[in-house]
This record gives structure tokens, sequence and C-alpha cells, in this order.
């Protein structure tokens, strides 16, 4: 079979493997904030050094004035002064406590156990919806389809102007909503409280420093138990004020209130890898306990180093990928990049010297003792589209736990399998039972659109003879439904997976494409073995009003079989007098499974039915838009 030229894994023969035992076993942190401080000034020094080097050789080079040199970094700061920040205390419970209460599981995650921010979860009878700045709670029991309440997604008096309301978490009766205010520059975390009758009200706004999130794939915030998580990169302003870049909280309500830091120096660890003037940054992973009183008590560990945008939440730690950014258009170097492994709770971080870049989260699986990470030699990462250009030569990487360690423990040549395929655009990739499965809608000659690898035990990339693109990669149990057009057609494929990986059955939707690409716009209901129910919405017909539909078929032991659709009402979207989050950067779409009932939500419609004799029939639907204001 042919395979890639791939540098990720053919040059690191000539680099040599250096083995984790002569490095500590874990990232080493800042003894104090004297020698954080310290650091800075000497990285800060150093650059200035090299500017003026540069500076030096172009006026020598062009014959032109020198600019003036770079103004000489400050000194540390007094020991007085460090003492005080060496230390801060921080409150809160263990992760993932054992009698913290779970919310209904509606919402297509990566991780079992670990929730993910999405737009629409249920909490009992109640679907409870953000959108458009608001929040939504709608009685969605056996024999009632009814909106009962409704609140904006900011705190009375807070202005939403510059704002972004995107995801929401359910911890026991207190709903997170988790937005980005360009206006104030941070993380906005509002907390609001249900009640038993599905009645909403307004508890606090907490806001955490970082930067912008958003990415068109990954999601900035995750559940375990009662415990929010967020990875935030925040860069670090060599030339102002250091507090500004490091993370903190602060209640926000009418008036904010003062930062309170949530990071020690001894909590920040090196990673040993350059960075520029531009691209030094906290990589932080900040954990809040979200108590019976609706406060927030947040707490950080972080990892000082070069720039990144691509990470993922597996059970127990946090996988962030850093290094070699922005780098569109030319092969890494061999090690240049580093995975760091954060542990959730107690525990200190771990880095491997790695190659390349992984496509989004979806890259990554840690399994068995073992990280295994989809990469590209030119892939740059999933903050905001990056995820959708072009990856280069690919490259499985498998590397055991056991070889993390301190910034001087590498990957190996052996770590790294060369996968063929080059995409252009649009990868998608998904690990299901033993197999990864990669493709794109673009391909080029000779190249297959998927592909399945046998990524534990080994051996060749097995070409999918698929008539149509990979647009998007689900399980199904421990098989595949891989989804894309051909043509005007959208195709839905089945693909087993057990000794082998193999094409079983299609369905086509004639004139169609799916109208939601992220990960929560497709669920799958399980109903035994190899049966289950699926939906995706999607847009179908022609002309300039294409029909809004949720898809619904089921899966017989691979078979595809029809269902039918829930179908959108006709007719302009209404006014909402909407204030904030007024574009749908989420979706607005999702098939909901709950019992023997099946719901479509589109915009501000939901629609029930339920299966009879192999077709969905709808039986109630209901509009819950807000009333637009007397003018």
């Amino acid at each position: 079979m042919k395979t890639s030229p791939l540098l990720l894994a053919a040059v690191l023969s000539a680099v040599g493997a250096v083995h984790a035992a002569e490095s500590p076993a874990h990232l080493q942190p800042f003894a104090s904030e004297k020698a954080f401080q310290s650091h800075l000034a000497k990285i800060k020094a150093q650059q200035a050094e090299e500017a003026r080097k540069a500076q030096k050789k172009y006026a020598a080079k062009s014959n032109a004035v020198p600019m003036p040199t770079a103004v000489p970094p400050p000194a540390p700061a007094a020991a007085s002064e460090a003492k005080s920040l060496d230390k801060v205390e921080v409150t809160g419970s263990r992760i993932g406590s054992a009698d913290a209460p779970e919310s209904d599981a509606i919402t297509n995650v990566q991780t079992q156990g670990v929730d993910e921010g999405g737009i629409v979860k249920k909490l009992g009878d109640y679907l409870i919806v953000l959108r458009r700045g608001r929040i939504f709670s709608i009685e969605a029991g056996k024999n009632a389809l009814r909106p009962v309440s409704s609140i904006n997604a900011f705190g009375p008096g807070i202005s939403p102007q510059g704002a972004w309301y995107d995801e929401m978490l359910i911890s026991g009766r207190t709903i997170v909503v988790i937005g980005y205010s360009y206006a104030r520059g941070g993380t906005e975390v509002g907390l609001f409280h249900i009640d038993e009758a599905g009645k909403l009200s307004y508890r606090n706004t907490y806001h955490l420093r970082s930067n912008d999130y958003y990415s068109s794939r990954n999601y900035a915030s995750r559940l375990i138990g009662s415990q929010l998580i967020f990875y935030s990169p925040m860069s670090v302003d060599l030339y102002g004020e250091t507090a500004d870049s490091l993370p903190a909280v602060r209640p926000w309500q009418q008036k904010p209130g003062a930062f309170k830091r949530i990071l020690s120096a001894t909590e920040i660890y090196q990673s040993g890898l350059a960075s520029g003037t531009y691209d030094l940054t906290l990589h932080s992973v900040t954990t809040c306990d979200i108590t019976l009183q609706s406060t927030l008590e947040c707490r950080a560990k972080a990892v000082l180093g070069p720039s990144s945008r691509v990470f993922y939440v597996a059970a127990d730690a946090v996988y962030v990928w850093i290094g070699g950014g922005g780098l569109y258009g030319r092969a890494r170097k061999p090690n240049e990049s580093m995975l760091l492994r954060m542990p959730l709770g107690k525990g200190m971080p771990q880095a491997l010297r790695v190659s390349g870049s992984p496509i989004d989260q979806m890259s990554f699986l840690e399994r068995d003792g073992y990280i295994n990470v989809l990469v590209g030699s030119q892939s740059n990462g999933d903050g905001m589209w990056r995820a959708e250009g072009r990856a280069g030569s690919l490259a499985l990487l498998r590397a055991p736990l056991r070889a993390f360690g301190g910034n001087g423990a590498r990957s190996q040549e052996k770590h790294y399998r060369p996968l063929p395929a080059e995409y252009q655009w649009g990868i998608q990739n998904r690990y299901v039972g033993d197999w990864l499965i990669y493709g794109s809608q673009y391909t080029r000659s000779g190249d297959a659109a998927t592909y399945a690898v046998p990524y534990a035990r080994g051996g060749q990339a097995v070409p999918l003879a698929l008539k149509h693109s990979t647009e998007r990669i689900e399980a199904l149990g421990n098989d595949a439904l891989i989804v894309g057009n051909a043509g005007n057609d959208l195709v839905f494929s089945s693909v087993r997976l057990d000794a082998k990986a193999t094409p079983v059955s299609g369905y086509i939707q004639r004139n169609a494409v799916q109208s939601e690409s992220r990960t929560h716009g497709f669920f799958y209901q399980p109903q035994g073995e190899a049966l289950g129910l699926l939906g995706l919405p999607i847009l179908g017909g022609s002309g300039e009003r294409p029909t809004a539909a949720v898809k619904y078929l089921r899966n017989k032991k691979l078979q595809l079989s029809d269902l039918g659709l829930l179908v959108a009402a006709p007719g302009k979207p209404q006014d909402d007098a909407c204030q904030a989050s007024c574009v749908d950067w989420y979706g607005n779409a999702r098939p909901i499974f709950i019992g023997d009932r099946v719901y479509a939500l589109m915009g501000y419609e939901l629609i029930e039915g339920r299966v009879y004799d192999e077709s969905v029939v709808e039986l109630r639907r209901v509009n819950y838009a807000p009333q637009p204001r007397a003018r």
C-alpha cells in the first residue's frame, strides 16, 4: 500500500532516542515568585539582546542607521513583594466527588463521564436550551411539551455588549453558562438556578482571565461531577504588568469585584521550550467547584511555554499540545513540539517532546496506558477555524504514558506510524472501538476519502471503499458511521469494526447536506446489541430556502433503514429582540432521545415524535421564542 513520505517519523532516527529516565519524572515548578519573575526578566533580556543583534545586522547590510535598542529589563521583584505571592490559598473538594449529582446525558461527548458545554441539556422532565443570549426551560415529560421559564444568560445590570454566551452545563440544580466577553476581556461564567417547577433564576457571575477560547470544533468547558474544568492559554506580556497575565477570578455583578489570583508561582511549571516575544504563554488548567450556594471556588496549575490551541480532556488529565505554532506551509522539525499531561486533582504536569501537531481534540485517545494522537506535519491545532486547514503528511503517535517525564523526555521513532493520504482541507478523525478512522471531503487523486487504522494492535491503514466524502465520523457502539456527500446527495454508511474494517450498508438522502458540523449535532441511542436509533440535522430540497429537518435512521446489525424526518415549520425567523450572541456559532439544531420519545430541536422550535411501525410520527411541537417587546 502507498504510504506518504512523512517527515514526522522518518527523520526521528537521526535525532536519537533520549531515555525518559535521564530527566525528572515531571516538569519542574518555580521555587518562588521571585524565581518566576527573574525567569521572565531573563527571557526579556535575551530577546532584547537578540533584537539588538538583528537590528545591527540589518543596519550593516542596508547601511542604515540602527534603530534605538530595547529598554533594559526591570529588576526582579523585591523579596518582600515576591514572598507574598509564593503561595495562593485555594479551597475546594476533590475532583469528581462520589456524591456529586449528574445531569441526564443527551450530549454526544468524546469521553464517557466528561460532559461538554453545549446548547441543550436535560434535567428530569425539563430540557434547558441556551440560545441567542437567553436560557429557556421547557417541560418535556411523557404527556407534556410546554415552555416554562426564560431568563437572560447574563446577570441584571451586566451589559451583554461584546459578549458571546456559547456553552451550558448543569450540576445538580445549578445551570452554568460559559461565555466570552471581548469588552471585558475574559471568560464569563454565569450561575443560574432551576427549581423543581422549572423556573429559572439568576445567582452569580464570575469573570475568569483568559484568551478567546473559540474553536469551530472543540468546546471550552468540561464538567466532571460538580467540578468545572477549563483549559485557558494566557499570553504573558513581558512589557506590561505580569500579574495581568496570570489566571484570576473575580465576581462580576453590577460592578466588577477585585481579581483573586488562583495560581501561585509554585504551581507554574517550566516546559523548557523557547518562546518568542509575543509567543510566551501560560497554559493553565483551571478547576472550579460549583457549591450549593452557587459560588465558584477555583484553582489552577500552568505550564510556561510557546503558544498553542489544541487540548483534550481525558477522565483524569488534560492533554495540551504546545510549540511549533504558526507553521502553515512547512513541515515541523522532529520533536519541535511538546505534549503536556496535566493531571486533574493532585499531581504534577509531565511532558513528552513530540513531532507535528494534532488536527483537533478528536485526534486524541488515552486508553490502556497509552496516548494515541493523529498528527499532521503542517496542521496547526483547532483554535478558531484552524482545524479546517491543511494537515500535510499524517502519522499516528502511540506512546506509553510511562514515556512522559520532565522536559527532556522525548518520543522515539518507534512511537510513530506513517499513514497514507495527504488531504488538503477538512480532515475528520475519531477513535471507534479498536480503530482510528480518518478522512476528508477534499481528496487528492489516488487517496481514498476514508481510512481505518487498527491503532492498538498495529497493522496497515485500510482504505474504505465508500462512494462519498467524509464529513462526519461517529460511533455506533463498537462500529462506525461515516456521513458525507456524493454530489448533491447525503450518504450514511455503516462500517463493521472487528478483525477487519468492512463497509456494510448505506442510506442515501437525496438532495441534502448535514446542517450541523459539530460533534454535538449527532446522537445515537443504543437499544440493545447492534440495535439503535440515530439522528442528524439536515437541510434538504432546493431553492433559496431549503427545508430544515432532523433525519432519523434505525441501525439493525449495521443495516440502516429510514425512519423519516421531523421538519421545521416554514417561514422567516421571527424577531426575538436579540441582545447578545445573535449568531449561532455553535449551531441551533440537535436530535434528542428520551426513552421512547424522539425530539428535534431546530432554532426556537422543539418537536416531539415517536417511532411507530418503522416511522417517526410527530406528536406535538412548541415554539418557545420570546415574545417581541411592544414598541
